[in-house]
């Protein structure tokens, strides 16, 4: 068995064995510098596989076995070429599992991380101790409530009344003022004369018994006032009976 099969089936030392694994960290850092370090054989063996390919072009029919011999390197230059092609692919599965592993092993610790803060925090909270003060919220939002409607309704204040006797008193009260108002007017008297035939006399004579006219207008503006005051006393008075209901 050779020396490099032992070392790949565990032949190390002792110490070896016991040493703690390397870290995700390490482990992506040497991926990373075996990318890079097969990238760079990539681009040699490329620039390699161009230079064969132009020698034997350049002896083609004039040199064959120099030209053979340039393909023949060129053609294992290839098949390198594929190989590491291959072990790229194998090493950047690997790192993007390793990768995946990674995030998922610190988004598990932190979860449980979370996990605790919030069982310390649940740790003082006592289900009975909650219900109670929910219904006691409960019950201070309906006497606040009760309180907000007590304020908004509105209070009589022992002035309730009959609103039709109001209104016939208002009645009376408006009916005493019209009987006064006209009494208080004095009718002009009747002219015993007849009045002239001739135009010009017949303006001289109302121009005489103008006061006349003049009383029976008083007249007819008080009854019109006494009737405004009514119309607007009954409304003052739905006002106040709307208001008190």
């Amino acid at each position: 068995m050779s020396k490099i099969s032992k070392f790949f089936k565990g032949g190390g030392s002792s110490s070896s064995k016991g040493r703690r694994g390397p870290s995700p960290q390490e482990a992506l850092a040497r991926l990373r510098e075996t990318e890079e370090m097969l990238s760079k054989k990539q681009e040699y063996l490329e620039t390699r596989i161009e230079r064969e390919l132009a020698i034997a072009r350049q002896h083609g029919t004039k040199n064959k076995r120099a030209a053979l011999q340039a393909l023949k390197r060129k053609k294992r230059y290839e098949k390198q070429l594929n190989q590491i092609d291959g072990t790229l692919s194998t090493i950047e599965f690997q790192r993007e599992a390793l990768e995946n592993s990674h995030t998922n092993t610190e988004v598990l610790k932190n979860m449980g991380y979370a996990a605790q803060a919030m069982k310390k925090v649940h740790e003082n909270m006592d289900l009975n101790k909650i219900d109670d003060l929910m219904q006691d919220i409960t019950e201070q939002q309906d006497v606040a409530q009760e309180i907000s409607d007590a304020i908004s309704n509105r209070a009589t204040f022992g002035d309730e009344f009959d609103e039709d006797e109001l209104m016939a008193e208002l009645e009376e009260l408006e009916q005493e003022e019209l009987n006064k108002g006209m009494r208080d007017v004095r009718l002009p008297s009747v002219p015993s004369t007849s009045l002239p035939s001739h135009p010009v006399l017949y303006k001289i004579m109302m121009g005489q018994n103008s006061h006349i006219s003049y009383e029976l207008h008083s007249c007819i503006t008080h009854v019109q006032l006494a009737t405004q005051k009514r119309a607007e006393d009954e409304d003052e008075m739905k006002k106040l009976a709307a208001w008190a209901s």
